[in-house]
């Protein structure tokens, strides 16, 4: 129904075109985004008052390839808070450029969007994690970036952002005390963590020695996605929030007969996920938009 882009990057016109097109589909007008990562879909579900669309409905928008991502874009009110929840998200690994993996975020930005929470399955580095764990996301390491792979290389936005935003606060302090808070409330502190969390490209999972080397690099949990989106949440001055399901434990022994597949991800996900979305409705309640909790 609609053409997709083919330009090495969209315009800023491009984005308004499907924030528009969103925006006369639903009567709803979100200040919370939330992302899931795989098998965490079900965070979507929770969403009273619906409105659905398919990725493939809504113009310029990718389309999701990973089992365990539905593809499907959701508007509707958690706890009284209006939301958009992705149902999926977007990899380098599926082929995308990094500007169409990151196109959502800045949309969230043109439809209102103040908050942004980031959630992923990852795997864990830190020796003292367990699968199970639920990692909140204080920092990141970029690996695709430290190679130039970075979302905002290119002629800059203006409409958006700076040309050289900050990173060193791009997860939200105040956020993270309060899920912190939500957490100790929830019973949750034997499984709750807090840590760095490592991108990399994908899609293989990581050898023994990259396992070792991110760890020693300070990285907590290691994923495929997240990053990219952070940055461009943050250039576009949304804040953010980030979890990390802790789905398998990465491999540091080369003695070990563990093998890290996709199945022990989405296992995993269903697992925890009856708590998890407690954590995220719970804290979705308590955010306000004026800093104050």
């Amino acid at each position: 129904m609609f053409p997709e882009s083919t330009k090495a990057g969209y315009t800023f016109e491009d984005y308004k075109l499907t924030a528009d097109w969103l925006l006369s589909q639903t009567e709803h007008r979100p200040l919370i985004a939330i992302v899931c990562g795989s098998g965490l879909g079900g965070l979507a579900d929770m969403l009273k008052d619906q409105t659905v669309i398919k990725y493939s409905d809504i113009p310029n928008f990718p389309q999701s390839t990973v089992h365990g991502h539905a593809g499907r874009l959701i508007f509707g009110n958690l706890n009284g808070k209006p939301c958009v929840c992705m149902q999926g998200r977007f990899h380098l690994y599926e082929g995308y450029p990094i500007w169409k993996v990151t196109f959502p975020i800045r949309i969230f930005k043109l439809l209102g969007v103040q908050t942004v929470i980031m959630t992923n399955a990852a795997g864990g580095l830190n020796q003292d994690y367990k699968v199970g764990d639920i990692m909140l996301m204080k920092d990141h390491i970029n690996m695709p970036g430290f190679a130039g792979n970075n979302p905002l290389v290119g002629p800059n936005e203006e409409q958006f952002g700076a040309r050289f935003p900050c990173m060193s606060d791009a997860y939200d302090r105040d956020l993270l005390k309060l899920a912190r808070k939500m957490g100790a409330e929830l019973g949750y502190s034997d499984f709750l963590r807090e840590g760095v969390y490592c991108v990399l490209g994908g899609p293989s999972f990581e050898t023994i020695a990259e396992c070792r080397m991110l760890n020693r690099l300070g990285a907590d949990a290691v994923g495929m996605s997240t990053v990219h989106e952070v940055i461009v949440a943050r250039h576009c001055g949304m804040r953010v929030f980030g979890l990390s399901l802790i789905t398998n434990l990465a491999v540091m022994d080369y003695e070990s007969e563990q093998r890290a597949n996709h199945e022990e991800v989405l296992e995993t996900g269903k697992l925890r996920a009856g708590q998890l979305e407690k954590l995220v409705t719970s804290f979705v309640s308590r955010i306000e938009h004026n800093n104050n909790f």
